[in-house]
């Protein structure tokens, strides 16, 4: 993410999305005109073949300090607009992890305008829950470049510095567009009181909350959380349920041993206890309009959206066979497993199996990706995958190899909610 905002906010912002970046000689925007007159092919955001190199290039230069890059860009935003301190947490080390993976994987998707257009609508409809504001946009722009300059060195100069200013003006635009139509349709935030909670091993709990007011998600999807322990601090779960007639969410929260909110979670929270939801956000859906059949591998509380996934395609009607993969490092961490054998039982279409990787028992023994190897082929299938980020790198680069297309496998950014539950 780029920033986080104090408060969130129901109403449709008024001003107009701004065009430039103000506070630095370099940040006028570019005439596009002018240089594909020149011979540049422009692609829809209004970047060039060059200008795409161009950031690529010095982002290149920056990523080897770029921990330190970030420390200096907060650094500087502070002290430019200290009026923004207070709307960040207090302890920063996870929201610049989050700027610096927000950052890479917009460059990343530079050349792909569909990809970038919805990942950043995705961050703008988020950003809503933190009282983001247009002129903070602007900002944040002039820090970040300034940020840039100065860790590229050499590598910055003014052309390079008109290719950055165009690529976030257009991240920019995208984002507070979304936000914007988000707010005609639906709140910031939502409250929800914790009414159950179910306890299992290993320092993992199912906490099922109940809205203030509907909650419209779809199986599959994560969503931001905010605790009252943790003000500010904002962690990603998956629901672990289809949608529900009486509106309530059940979320699986595993306490790490530096989860300074799923600890809270996990060990503090009671029953009638009050936290917030961020909008739902993520891809890892039931593509209603496939026929082809399902492989789901969840490591850990990975569980959750195949779980979800699962539930839906009961609710739906859909008969498509449904294979499972659930794995863990141990037999006693196979938190859930007796409630998906006993749905699988009462549905011909499910299949259930779970794999042990660090000890020797009766069935299936080894990692997930080498585990869906001994199964197969899966070269016919729509494939989602849920848990720890090697795990899932894992299991697609498996895929992948024996035919599956990537257009096939689904899974969630591998910081939200699979690096960032802390």
């Amino acid at each position: 993410m780029w920033f986080q905002a104090r408060q969130a906010r129901d109403t449709p912002r008024s001003d107009a999305p701004h065009s430039g970046i103000p506070g630095a000689p370099w940040q006028e925007p570019p005439d596009v005109r002018s240089r594909a007159a020149q011979g540049n092919d422009t692609d829809e955001g209004g970047l060039t073949s060059r200008d795409i190199a161009l950031v690529r290039a010095s982002l290149a230069v920056v990523e080897p300090v770029a921990a330190d890059l970030t420390v200096y860009f907060y650094s500087i935003l502070f002290t430019r607009y200290p009026m923004v301190r207070d709307m960040f947490p207090p302890g920063m080390d996870v929201q610049r992890g989050r700027l610096l993976r927000a950052l890479l994987h917009i460059v990343d998707l530079v050349d792909d305008p569909e990809g970038l257009q919805r990942f950043c609508a995705h961050l703008g409809r988020d950003h809503r829950k933190f009282g983001i504001e247009n002129a903070h946009y602007d900002a944040v722009g002039e820090c970040l470049l300034a940020a840039l300059a100065r860790f590229a060195g050499p590598a910055w100069s003014p052309e390079v510095a008109r290719a950055w200013t165009l690529a976030y003006t257009a991240v920019a635009q995208v984002m507070m567009q979304a936000a914007e139509q988000d707010a005609q349709v639906r709140p910031a935030v939502w409250g929800a009181r914790i009414v159950h909670r179910q306890d299992f091993p290993h320092g993992i709990a199912a906490i099922t909350v109940l809205p203030d007011q509907p909650y419209p998600y779809a199986a599959g999807q994560y969503v931001s959380m905010e605790t009252s322990w943790w003000p500010r601090e904002w962690r990603y779960y998956s629901p672990a349920n289809a949608p529900r007639a009486d509106g309530t969410i059940t979320f699986h929260i595993r306490a790490l041993p530096a989860g300074w909110v799923s600890n809270a979670l996990v060990r503090r929270s009671t029953l009638g206890d009050v936290v917030r939801l961020g909008p739902p956000l993520g891809d890892m859906v039931l593509d209603p309009a496939s026929s082809r059949d399902i492989l789901c591998v969840a490591g850990g509380t990975g569980l959750a959206p195949i779980r979800a996934l699962v539930e839906e395609s009961a609710r739906s009607g859909n008969r498509r066979q449904m294979d499972v993969f659930v794995g863990a490092r141990t037999a006693d961490e196979l938190y859930g497993l007796d409630d998906m054998l006993r749905f699988a039982q009462r549905n011909h279409w499910l299949n259930v199996r779970a794999a042990v990787s660090d000890e020797d028992i009766l069935g299936l023994n080894g990692s997930l990706p080498q585990v869906l190897t001994e199964f197969g082929p899966w070269n016919r299938h729509d494939a989602y995958l849920s848990g720890p980020a090697p795990m899932v790198t894992a299991a697609a680069d498996i895929l992948t190899r024996t035919g599956v297309p990537r257009s096939r496998i689904r899974h969630d950014p591998l910081d939200a909610p699979a690096l960032a539950m802390t």
